[in-house]
């Protein structure tokens, strides 16, 4: 029996296992290995403070309570004036009924279906619902479904780079003013509350801000590989936790409820929208159903009591753009998180690290990939070598192999005693070529994770016909020579003496090629270039084995 050939078919079984029970994961499906091992601590609270708290106003205007008992649309009965608000970065539509934010376009970021046209993360109006709404509970005050007075100003960044939107309502004795802040080259929007007691009372207001989101994928999602949608929350106590739209549906989905520190975010391939307040603000943390295919995740702020002509505020921040790696770790602790890579995120994170070092001597991120993958091949070139003469060595002893199985192919105990007597004779170890190997996937795998998670390679450019590596190869050029490279490897390894194993590896570049066709054209380039690094180390090494067995 040919050892090597069966560990290496385990290993490789196991490795395509593995990558799809961590994709099944990262898209919020219940793991099929190691269930327990993924789960987050339960928290000790429960954590759908919208049936707690059912005073927060739904989409149509409703409460938690009677959320269920009807569908209502998003867009409610109420109309105001939709105001635009313009930056080098952002092209926003707010609307004065609720001062919700109901539309952001992304300027310097195109559409993957349609690259004529710019990404659009908030929207209303296509089918799709992803907004951004704050308001009062604790009373009859204005919320989302108020109708706002905007006050006049500019509506395009000034001399010095800013533009602010105000609005303001009155409703149960309580003035809300919001504050919407724009800065030139930023992907961050101020949201300020300022809070006043118009009234002869005092009052107890509560201020709710959430995102609300369906639970569709983006559109142009790969079918061949996938990457999470949804809410994410994150604490200090009980860190970053992926939240499911099918465990919302059902009452189900955990996190944490309480906190004074942390963030509340959507989540989709390469964008995130996250609402951060003030650090040491206690508050409540909620995920919720709010109507058909449509949910919410958001925090609840008691501001305590008012009293008559006072007033109180409080700041937010709402990021809402690309998952840029710097610009996420300095706006909020563990938001870099949303850039998920994955169980392997500490080998992952050293990678990307030095492919940004790479890339600001370079400036292409496809020449970065290319070194990238050089430099990690130099990295485990004594691996690979060993690798390679291992295989080198079993190629030499086929034909004896071969012999061995047509002498003894009714005697599979003799067989396996001959083959034994055959390595030891030969001096060739069978797990030799295979564990060299067994070490690198771990680091090829995070590669492959950072690759795909990158939003650095979106609308990329390489050289000639790449114009964006997180696209596919529009004249599948990269595929084809993926293809081509894989079948010289496998005609440089040893033939299998099983016919049927023959075969199988030598329709796997076929099977391959034919996956990366939809893959992104920066990782089909990484997987190039480490094939042929790989047959020009390979050839050299069978060649030097071959000449010393002649010698």
């Amino acid at each position: 029996m040919d050892i090597r050939r069966t560990v290496l078919w385990v290993v490789f079984s196991l490795s395509i296992l593995m990558l799809w029970d961590k994709w099944q994961q990262h898209n919020g499906k219940p793991p099929m290995l190691f269930p327990g091992a993924s789960e987050q601590v339960k928290p000790t609270a429960v954590t759908t403070p919208g049936a707690a708290r059912s005073d927060v106003p739904q989409a149509g205007g409703t409460t938690a309570a009677s959320a269920t008992e009807k569908s209502i649309p998003v867009a409610g009965a109420l109309k105001g004036e939709v105001i635009t608000i313009t930056t080098d970065v952002f092209k926003a539509d707010i609307d004065t009924a609720g001062g919700e934010l109901r539309r952001l376009e992304l300027l310097k970021h195109k559409d993957t279906v349609d690259p004529k046209k710019n990404v659009v993360l908030f929207d209303s109006e296509t089918g799709r619902t992803y907004l951004a709404q704050t308001g009062l509970i604790g009373g009859t005050f204005p919320n989302h479904k108020t109708v706002f007075s905007a006050q006049p100003g500019a509506r395009t960044l000034d001399a010095n780079g800013n533009v602010q939107l105000v609005l303001e309502a009155e409703q149960g004795g309580v003035k809300l003013t919001k504050t919407y802040s724009f800065k030139r080259g930023d992907y961050h929007i101020g949201l300020k509350h300022d809070i006043a007691n118009t009234g002869t009372t005092p009052v107890t207001p509560s201020l709710y801000e959430q995102l609300v989101r369906d639970g569709s994928k983006p559109a142009g999602e790969s079918s061949f590989y996938s990457t999470f949608t949804g809410p994410a929350v994150y604490t200090d106590t009980e860190h970053f936790q992926k939240l499911t739209f099918e465990k919302i549906e059902k009452g189900t989905e955990e996190h944490a409820a309480k906190a004074d520190n942390g963030w509340v975010a959507l989540v989709q391939h390469y964008f995130v929208s996250a609402l951060v307040l003030p650090p040491k603000t206690q508050r409540e943390i909620f995920s919720k159903k709010i109507d058909t295919n449509l949910y919410a995740v958001g925090s609840i702020v008691s501001l305590g009591s008012v009293a008559p002509g006072a007033s109180t505020s409080i700041d937010t921040q709402l990021y809402s753009g690309p998952q840029e790696s710097l610009v996420l770790e300095q706006t909020a602790p563990g938001l870099d998180l949303v850039k998920d890579y994955g169980w392997l995120t500490i080998i992952a994170k050293p990678i990307f690290w030095l492919m940004t070092q790479i890339h600001q001597i370079l400036g292409n991120w496809g020449w970065t990939i290319i070194v990238l993958t050089i430099l990690i091949k130099l990295a485990f070139f004594p691996l690979s070598a060993a690798s390679y003469r291992s295989m080198a060595k079993m190629k030499l002893v086929t034909p004896k192999m071969t012999s061995i199985r047509e002498r003894f192919k009714s005697d599979p105990q003799k067989m396996n005693q001959a083959m034994m007597e055959l390595y030891k004779t030969e001096k060739i170890n069978p797990l030799g070529g295979c564990l060299p190997i067994v070490v690198q996937i771990p680091v090829f795998i995070s590669l492959y994770w950072v690759l795909l998670a990158s939003v650095e390679m979106r609308n990329a450019p390489w050289l000639g016909w790449i114009h964006d590596l997180a696209s596919p190869d529009p004249f599948y050029i990269l595929p084809v020579l993926m293809a081509i490279s894989m079948f010289i490897q496998t005609k440089l390894n040893p033939t299998p003496p099983d016919p049927m194993q023959a075969k199988v590896m030598m329709f796997m570049p076929i099977i391959f090629s034919v996956m990366f066709f939809f893959f992104p054209s920066g990782l089909v380039l990484y997987w190039v270039v480490n094939n042929v690094l790989s047959i020009a180390q390979q050839w050299v090494i069978t060649k030097k084995s071959q000449q010393a067995v002649s010698a």
